[in-house]
């Protein structure tokens, strides 16, 4: 799923943590995963594709950022 991405930006309620995804400080896969996935184990919904940006999970001041 994070193929060809450059940003991953996850909403648990209010907290949002955005990660570059092409740097040499780009966590592992099992960070990554841990922070997608939510309580019940499934990927966090709404999940959200634009361009080579990734957003999962809701958070209103996210969602303003991007599509903004």
């Amino acid at each position: 799923m994070l193929g060809g991405m450059r940003e991953l930006t996850v909403a648990k309620g209010k907290k949002i943590t955005t990660f570059k995804l092409e740097t040499k400080d780009r966590p592992d896969d099992d960070t990554l995963a841990a922070a997608m996935i939510g309580p019940t184990g499934n990927l966090r919904a709404p999940t959200i594709r634009k361009g080579k940006k990734l957003l999962v999970g809701f958070n209103e001041d996210a969602y303003t950022e991007f599509f903004g």
